[in-house]
């Protein structure tokens, strides 16, 4: 059965410049929560070489009045259908005024202007990008059309105090009966996508900052008053993100203001509007009590994530949606370098190739694969993808790796001086990282249309009288939905070899000297490169620091393997070889035989961990396999039960391994330690550690792991320690576990975000105890499908974080989860089509669960009404 969405698909090849674009915006909004009017004034300009029919987009809008150069309009003379606005007679210089009535509080979706909160205690705010300025007014809503705004908010006071929105104040007062009116005006011209505004009652903290180029300009956060106090951590990421892309990439903030607000209530991680952030409260409220370290690093990555988008995605913006990735790719490709040089770089690398494996490869191996530029879409909203973002940066990284540090900052710097004010194109972009480094990057272009993860094979062979090493390495990429054949694709490959005892040794290709390591292209099918004065045998490693977002295939023994895990100076390839070492004791162990591989990965790792020197943080991620995802994606039927099974014996035996004892007395080391959660790299090392040690003693001694926990429970000083504690006895089902989540749930019982992991924690419960705990957590009366982070907290974590749990062999998941996106999709299509994404792979389970799936998705893809957002994605799934 195949079903595909019913709206019209949107193709690049189609694209054409704008016939209608708009110079100047003047926006007069009144605002009330009930019913909000917006009125527009646009000036004009059209194309003389497209028809001269003037049409906009408008959704959901209710017209009041519509006039063109002073003139109020007959009826026959425009027509609204079908969310297009049509006028005759408009020309040249042309100015149209409309005014429209639309109803945030009846606005479910989060998109356009929508109530926060409740009617008593909320506010306005607004979420436009991909489409959502339609929901405000009439306009050519693309991301082409660079206009210049004006807009004046109107609205009660005692309701309203707070008036906020993109660009400069530029005057504020008040009215009559209570009222009260400010004035914003943005000199950058912007798409329509960028437009946002707050009104509310809110509480601020602030700072002066003074830009490189000598601009003052003022730094302000808002949020509701009871939270405010969390926002101090944000403001002090925000200025270390303007202080870095100054010395970085010599750009500098360009108003006089930037606000930034906190909501609850909100689809995506956080917007970049120009001069007004909205933020996922998730991603901006910090505090020991309610934050892990994960979360605080998070915060400092989504805050300059950002503030990066302000040159890259605001003053350089797309020419189109299918250039998503120039600004998502490459501003993601930025906000890891700061992270990098925030923290500790080989464990960011690892963290971000973690998170690539764990949601890109497996989207690009499955029904929903499309490229990082896609040839054609549906619905835009459900192209925010792993692909378009991780593997987009990837992606630039791979070109900023072939240009060197210095070479891409001055072909950024040429980018910027080309495009500023200018909705740009990919192959915009690597002409000038290319022009200003006299390189042609054109070839780079096949990685953005072409989907699926090339799969690199490396050979090495070693000839003893010629004391060369001969390094054979071919590419290939499976084929993918509508994309059987594949074409190479230049594949930079940064490699070191090692002697036998660990030693990097000097390379000689070309007859040239090298250093130790070495960036080599894989751009044909196949390659060889053959080093020279090789003195024995050697151990390579490869694709250091993931230089290519491929899946390395190399026929490497288990002793070789642990020889890079002990000796490689390369953190993220350490950790690799820790990786791909496990993975072959995970397929020998699934034979049931204690293999080499897998004494050769229990041996390396035990070494490790007596050993003082090695970093705590890096200790904890090679203590940890793959997760059950990429352990799947080597399988061709997929039984999610077995490998949560054979993954918990394999960490078993790692654990039976080091020892009680050495566990023991390592957890009493680093529990020493704890005191005040600071936020320096020791101490969020050792807290990291910790954990891990807790989750191997928990495998070996239950008892002694569970008083363990309970004990750093309840004596936590922040929620790093106290939910790492919580999730070892939940996820473990120990006795301890119900009086804990008691606790937890009383504790934070008015902090949203911290209830958030307490049905997070519960629903990642493995096996099928899962699905009754996630229907009883549904009756807590927190518990909302209203709100997108609390839906993600519990359907989310329990269909895309809980593989043995949500794969049951009854199928009784997959119907539960069907019905609730069927739910969801009547409130918020956005969030229903995104957690709808847990189905992808379907195909590649074992025949009992593939049945069942089946039978759900094709229930779901039958019901009527379904949105374009759910329909696409479940069309798409189910396709063969």
């Amino acid at each position: 059965m195949t079903l595909v969405s019913e709206t019209t698909p949107i193709r690049l090849h189609d694209y054409r410049p704008p016939a209608w674009s708009v110079e100047t915006v003047e926006l007069d909004i009144d605002l009330g929560i009930d019913a909000t009017e917006v009125s527009s004034r646009l000036t004009l300009h059209c194309d003389p070489q497209q028809p001269a029919t003037l049409r906009l987009d408008g959704e959901g809008l209710e017209l009041l009045s519509i006039s063109l150069d002073g003139r109020k309009l007959d009826t026959h003379e425009y027509r609204y259908e079908q969310s297009v606005l049509e006028v005759s007679g408009a020309r040249d210089g042309s100015v149209l005024e409309t005014h429209v009535r639309v109803r945030p509080a009846a606005n479910t979706t989060l998109e356009g202007l929508y109530l926060s909160g409740s009617r008593e205690h909320g506010f306005l705010l607004t979420q436009c990008e991909a489409e959502g300025f339609r929901r405000i007014t009439f306009f050519p809503d693309r991301p082409d059309v660079l206009a210049r705004y004006t807009v004046t908010l109107r609205a009660d006071r005692s309701r309203f105090p707070v008036l906020l929105a993109g660009g400069n104040p530029a005057g504020s007062g008040e009215l009559a009966d209570g009222r009260h009116w400010a004035r914003f005006v943005d000199p950058h011209p912007r798409p329509c996508y960028l437009f946002a505004l707050v009104a509310g009652r809110l509480e601020s903290i602030q700072r002066d900052y003074v830009t490189a180029d000598g601009r003052k300009v003022k730094l302000v956060i808002w949020s509701e008053a009871n939270v405010i106090d969390c926002c101090h951590y944000a403001l002090d990421a925000l200025e270390r993100s303007m202080r870095w892309d100054e010395h970085t990439y010599g750009r500098s903030f360009d108003l006089d203001v930037f606000h930034v607000v906190a909501t609850h209530d909100f689809n995506m991680g956080a917007m970049e509007n120009k001069g007004l952030n909205i933020f996922n409260a998730k991603y901006l409220l910090a505090d020991p009590d309610i934050s892990t370290d994960d979360e605080y690093r998070a915060v400092e990555a989504v805050v300059a994530h950002e503030y990066f988008h302000n040159w890259t995605g605001n003053r350089v913006t797309c020419r189109d949606w299918f250039q998503l990735s120039l600004k998502e790719g490459l501003t993601v490709f930025r906000e890891q370098q700061f992270s990098a040089d925030m923290n500790s770089a080989a464990l960011k690398r690892i963290e971000d190739v973690a998170l690539l494996r764990r949601t890109q490869f497996p989207e690009d191996a499955g029904p929903l694969a499309h490229p990082v530029r896609p040839a054609e879409y549906r619905e835009i909203n459900n192209f925010y993808t792993a692909t378009v973002y991780e593997k987009g940066s990837e992606l630039v990284r791979m070109v900023a790796g072939r240009l060197g540090q210095e070479g891409f900052r001055r072909g950024m710097d040429l980018y910027f001086e080309r495009h500023d004010g200018q909705a740009a194109t990919i192959e915009d972009f690597l002409a000038a990282l290319g022009d200003a480094n006299h390189i042609n990057l054109s070839s780079y272009l096949a990685w953005y249309s072409q989907a699926g993860t090339p799969r690199l094979h490396a050979k090495g062979e070693y000839d003893e009288v010629e004391h060369t090493y001969t390094l054979t390495l071919s590419q290939q990429t499976r084929p993918t939905p509508g994309h059987v054949e594949k074409a190479p694709l230049p594949i930079p490959v940064k490699l070191s070899l090692f002697d036998r005892h660990g030693q990097m040794l000097p390379l000689h290709l070309d007859g040239e000297a090298h250093g130790t390591e070495k960036v080599v292209v894989l751009s044909k099918p196949t390659q060889r490169f053959v080093f020279q004065h090789v003195p024995s045998a050697p151990v390579p490693s490869l694709l250091r620091g993931f230089s290519a977002p491929v899946v390395l295939e190399c026929d490497y023994t288990p002793d070789e393997l642990a020889l890079l895990l002990t000796h490689d100076a390369d953190g993220f390839n350490r950790w690799e070889a820790g990786q791909q070492l496990a993975m072959l004791a995970f397929d020998t162990l699934r034979d049931g035989d204690d293999s080499i591989a897998n004494k050769a990965w229990r041996q390396a790792l035990a070494a490790l961990f007596e050993q003082d020197a090695i970093d705590d943080a890096l200790l904890a991620d090679l203590l940890t396999p793959p997760g059950e995802i990429e352990f799947a994606d080597r399988q061709s039927e997929v039984d999610p039960a077995k490998i949560h099974a054979q993954r918990q014996a394999m960490q078993h035996r790692l654990a039976e391994e080091i020892g009680v004892d050495a566990l023991v007395a390592r957890y009493r080391a680093l529990a020493a330690h704890t005191g005040a959660p600071e936020l320096d790299a020791a101490n969020q090392a050792r807290r990291r550690l910790k954990r891990r040690v807790l989750e191997l003693l928990a495998l070996l001694d239950a008892e002694q792991a569970y008083a363990l926990a309970i004990r750093q429970y309840d004596s936590a000083s922040g929620m790093t320690d106290r939910l790492a504690a919580l999730s070892v006895l939940v996820r473990h089902r120990a006795p301890q576990a119900a009086t804990a989540l008691v606790h937890f749930r009383k504790r934070y019982a008015d902090n949203p975000l911290a209830l958030d992991k307490w049905f997070t924690v519960q629903a990642q419960v493995p096996g099928e105890p899962a699905l009754a705990i996630i229907k009883h957590l549904e009756s807590d009366p927190s518990f909302t499908l209203k709100n997108p982070n609390r839906a993600r907290s519990l359907l989310g974590a329990f269909a895309s974080g809980n593989p043995s749990g949500f794969h049951r062999m009854d199928g009784a998941a997959y119907q539960f989860l069907a019905e609730r996106l069927a739910q969801l999709d009547a409130l918020n299509p956005q969030i229903a089509a995104r957690l709808a994404t847990a189905f992808n792979g379907w195909q590649r389970l074992e025949p009992v669960r593939r049945n069942a799936a089946r039978q759900a998705l094709e229930g779901l893809a039958q019901r009527e009404g379904l949105s374009p957002n759910l329909s696409e994605i479940v069309g798409n799934v189910l396709q063969r």
